[in-house]
């Protein structure tokens, strides 16, 4: 970021660039979807034709705006740096699966993820305590290293994967990625946690919010991959980041549910031959739009799940106050 002589952050310049980040965002996407890859329709989706032929990878179009912005107007330290550099790899992984004839499969995808997790643990570790505090009921304790790299893999391969399985409805995971990050940068605030990345934390939001000026529904392109991953790796980073990982659970909540229940369906299934949720579609906002006991609209599916996280997130703030 740019600083004034006396090394004090200047005011208008971190104004200016979360201004710019959302212009770039919306420039950007404006300029170039024609040259994305183009959705086939996801047969296994509810109304999955009705994406065939939009463009899709516009995870690569924010993604690249909001690393732009954050090198230009964040300020940079070495920890930071290489999680800017750990987003883009997923970015640009997702895109490259976004665009490939044939979807990767899961297992090599599995793998990525995998290995990226395992750096940011080591990158976080180099530069954290891993001392952590259980911010709702103020219990701190710390946690051996080893054990720390186990649970910080598992975080961020979850957060990854069950927001790339949110990403089914036009708005609604980076509506909800939204939700998240900014209870989060409010949790900074209270907490007084790492002010430069919460900084990093708003030019994410903005640049979300770009690409959703676009994918609204009825959405005219959608992030793909190359979204989605990312921004599920970005969010695991920032909750890291406020020194209560166990957090997680409570401002990404939907997320997880939305998500992660279809992740623990399929996984029950293949490798334990235990069928659970017989009834029920997955993701689980295909089943409230499917079913005829919800029949939801897709307006009311992100409206609805928004709501929801608002509610979880305004509860657990207020936990951390008093």
């Amino acid at each position: 970021m740019i600083y004034l002589i006396t090394g004090e952050t200047f005011p208008v310049m971190a104004f200016l660039g979360v201004i710019v980040a959302f212009a770039l965002t919306c420039t950007l996407t404006s300029g170039l979807n024609q040259f994305l890859p183009r959705d086939m329709g996801r047969a296994f989706a509810h109304d999955g034709k009705l994406s065939a032929g939009k463009p899709r990878g516009a995870g690569i179009i924010f993604i690249a705006s909001f690393t732009v912005a954050a090198l230009i107007f964040g300020q940079m330290s070495l920890e930071i740096f290489i999680y800017l550099v750990l987003v883009f790899i997923e970015m640009i992984t997702g895109y490259m699966d976004d665009a490939a004839d044939e979807p990767w499969g899961e297992y090599k995808k599995g793998i990525l993820d995998f290995l990226v997790a395992a750096v940011v643990a080591l990158n976080f570790i180099h530069f954290n305590s891993t001392k952590v505090s259980l911010a709702t009921i103020g219990v701190h304790f710390e946690i051996p290293k080893v054990l720390f790299f186990i649970l910080t893999i598992i975080l961020v391969w979850a957060a990854i994967n069950v927001t790339n399985c949110s990403d089914g409805v036009d708005g609604l995971s980076g509506t909800l990625t939204i939700i998240t990050l900014v209870t989060i940068y409010v949790i900074d605030q209270l907490k007084k946690a790492d002010m430069d990345f919460a900084y990093i934390i708003l030019l994410f939001v903005v640049c979300i919010l770009g690409y959703l000026w676009y994918n609204a529904a009825p959405s005219k392109l959608m992030m793909g991959d190359a979204g989605s991953r990312a921004m599920g790796i970005f969010i695991s980073i920032a909750v890291l980041k406020t020194g209560s990982p166990f957090l997680f659970l409570l401002v990404a909540a939907v997320l997880i549910v939305d998500g992660g229940l279809g992740l623990v369906k399929v996984s029950l299934l293949r490798f334990l031959k235990i069928h659970i949720f017989k009834n029920t579609t997955m993701p689980l906002h295909d089943h409230v739009r499917k079913n005829e006991k919800f029949k939801w609209s897709n307006t009311q599916t992100v409206f609805r799940f928004a709501i929801i996280q608002i509610v979880i997130s305004i509860a657990t703030i207020y936990l951390i106050l008093i």
